[in-house]
């Protein structure tokens, strides 16, 4: 659905998968060997890597490598889940594996904003509360979860759990105002208003305006 100049992202339905532990830094999401590459694409297999994988290419006990768990997209997580670097490969990776909406504890600040350029809500509860839906999550891997950022709700399995969203992230998923680039296409006149006004930019260096059937 989209209301403004990108989709907007009032709700994020389907199964989940949990990742239990603190500090999840991104160096772990991603490891930085895996950051070379020229695009984003493919990242997504190498989401978790050295925590699925040992130096051996063994698969290692991790809910990303169990079966019941890959078709799941809401990541439910505990407590300063992005923290360490701010590489935004983090967020392309989990996004790029099938994850559309993150249930947590907390998270690093940069990393909920680089979720955030990609559309993918970041929301909190208190630790019982996440205990309780990752231990749900176990027991029922095809279970339904629906994450509502505009009510500020998280509803599984018949129980319904308030969630907080940051203000300004409610209001640019809810609007569909988070995708700058989006943004800056919808306001393509303004901003080349702008550029003219400027002395420095002449007119051979403002683009044409794109016509409808671009």
């Amino acid at each position: 659905m989209s209301d403004g100049p990108a989709e907007t992202v009032k709700h994020v339905e389907g199964s989940g998968v949990p990742i239990r532990g603190n500090d999840i830094d991104t160096d772990q999401i991603i490891p930085a060997r895996f950051m070379k590459v020229v695009t984003f694409d493919g990242l997504g297999q190498y989401a978790f890597f050295d925590q699925r994988f040992t130096e051996e290419d063994e698969q290692k006990d991790h809910p990303f490598n169990e079966e019941r768990f890959q078709d799941s997209n809401v990541l439910v997580v505990n407590s300063n889940f992005g923290c360490g670097s701010s590489r935004e490969h983090a967020p392309q990776a989990l996004m790029r594996w099938g994850i559309d909406a993150i249930v947590g504890e907390s998270f690093a600040e940069i990393f909920a904003g680089n979720c955030l350029a990609l559309g993918i809500p970041t929301v909190t509860a208190d630790h019982e509360s996440i205990n309780a839906l990752q231990q749900w999550v176990d027991d029922n891997p095809d279970g339904d979860i629906e994450v509502d950022v505009a009510a500020e709700t998280v509803t599984y399995g018949g129980n319904e759990l308030s969630v907080s969203v940051d203000d300004a992230q409610r209001k640019a998923l809810v609007e569909g105002v988070w995708d700058t680039t989006a943004l800056m296409k919808s306001n393509a006149e303004t901003v080349k208003e702008t550029a003219r006004s400027l002395p420095y930019i002449s007119e051979d260096e403002i683009p044409p305006t794109e016509s409808a059937d671009d």
